[in-house]
């Protein structure tokens, strides 16, 4: 069922964890790096209404989301690397159109298909880890592949700003091809078939929709999977519509791209803590504290926006201490999620996967949607989805929040 094996040789950690990292970095780069050039993008197709050049933004995620159920059980039937190899060829090709596309209608299709070839990086780049390694060594490399990858936020609008000084907006989707197409290189030379003959799943639909059934009527899963949606549309909302927050309310311009790195690194810091206090605390008593803290800061930030005191010195540092604990909530979530799933492993993480960021991307569209021309409206959304997030995690614990289960 597989078509082409490809090398036979075995992948040295360092190249694992690269190679890793950098097909997870293709999606992150697939949306910050062309944040800069929204406005560029609206003024080129005389786009009626501002907020509709957010949907570069939130086409590309729904259709990432989307896909990420569909490339497992290929993965699973027909091998890692020539599923990731045909994704990369989709990719490349939503580029290209993206560069020659003559209308916004026919970009927005590009960047739907650019999500379809993303989508399979998340899936088949954690699928190759297991496939290789377990237990605690398969926990450290993607932890290290992590590391690598939370530097791309930080530094892709920032990239953009630059291509964007030096070329037509057009010029970044040419910047993607051509890391899209050095992934696709690297993958055919040095990247072996990592699925077992003996672990090979037949396409069978039937069995996937019954494996896909089985995990949502799993309480723990679902509930921590609804919270997530509401943390992941909170967050998307933020990306989606951050150039007009810093560029059309605060007049940043060109410094657009150093107070998103800002956020970035305030989230990258919460990671960091969390990775270093989680065995000690356990993931229950952080996650319920740092939601509870991202949905209060959030309400007084709308306070505070609602009271006139709306200048970028109070919102940046108000909104990096509120998204600081996102880091210290989504991985928690993710774990609290998976815990319960000793089958059908597979399809967990990819309907996880797949619904949060489908979700996500639609409260994101409401959230960025509602712009006016103030941050008000963003931060309403975003403090509504952290109050919904606390919800579906107290209706999933039964009202017993901070509790670990007496066998941690």
């Amino acid at each position: 069922m597989r078509s082409g094996a490809g090398p036979t040789h075995a992948l040295s950690t360092f190249e694992l964890v690269a190679m890793v990292a950098a097909l997870s970095a293709l999606n992150a780069l697939a949306i910050d790096v062309m944040l800069p050039a929204l406005p560029n993008i609206g003024e080129t197709f005389a786009l009626a209404n501002d907020n509709d050049r957010q949907l570069v933004v939130i086409v590309y995620v729904a259709a990432f989301g989307i896909m990420q159920l569909v490339y497992g059980p290929l993965a699973d039937a027909y091998g890692r690397r020539s599923v990731l190899v045909g994704a990369l060829g989709a990719f490349a090709l939503g580029c290209v159109l993206s560069v020659l596309a003559p209308t916004f209608e026919m970009l927005l299709a590009a960047r739907a298909l650019q999500g379809v070839g993303a989508a399979a990086t998340r899936v088949i780049s954690v699928a190759v880890v297991r496939d290789l390694v377990e237990g605690r060594r398969m926990a450290q490399i993607m932890s290290m592949a992590m590391t690598v990858f939370m530097l791309v936020p930080i530094i892709a609008p920032g990239v953009g700003q630059l291509i964007l000084l030096v070329a037509p907006w057009r010029w970044i989707f040419g910047a993607l091809l051509i890391y899209a197409l050095g992934i696709l290189a690297w993958t055919l030379i040095r990247l072996p078939e990592t699925l077992k003959p003996e672990n090979v799943t037949p396409f069978r639909p039937r069995a996937i929709a019954g494996a896909y059934a089985s995990v949502l009527r799993n309480r723990q899963f679902l509930g921590y999977m609804i919270a997530s949606t509401f943390l992941s549309g909170a967050l998307f909302g933020y990306i989606t519509a951050s150039e007009q927050l810093y560029v059309d309310v605060f007049g940043l311009g060109r410094n657009f791209a150093f107070a998103f790195a800002s956020i970035a690194i305030a989230i990258t810091i919460g990671t960091f803590l969390n990775s270093r206090i989680v065995m000690r605390y356990g993931m229950r008593r952080i996650s319920h504290v740092m939601a509870i803290w991202f949905t209060v800061l959030g309400a007084v930030h709308v306070l505070m926006a609602a009271a006139g005191l709306n200048s970028i010195w109070v919102f940046l540092p108000m909104l990096a201490i509120t998204l600081l604990p996102f880091g210290m909530v989504g991985g928690n979530f993710n774990a609290l999620a998976m815990e319960p799933m000793a089958r059908n492993v597979g399809s967990a993480s990819a309907l996880f996967g797949a619904l949060t960021a489908i979700g996500g991307s639609v409260i994101a569209g409401f959230i960025a949607r509602a712009f006016n021309g103030t941050a008000l409206p963003f931060l309403i959304g975003f403090t509504i989805a952290g109050v919904l997030m606390l919800i579906a995690v107290f209706c999933v614990e039964r009202g017993k929040l901070f509790r670990e289960p007496a066998s941690v």
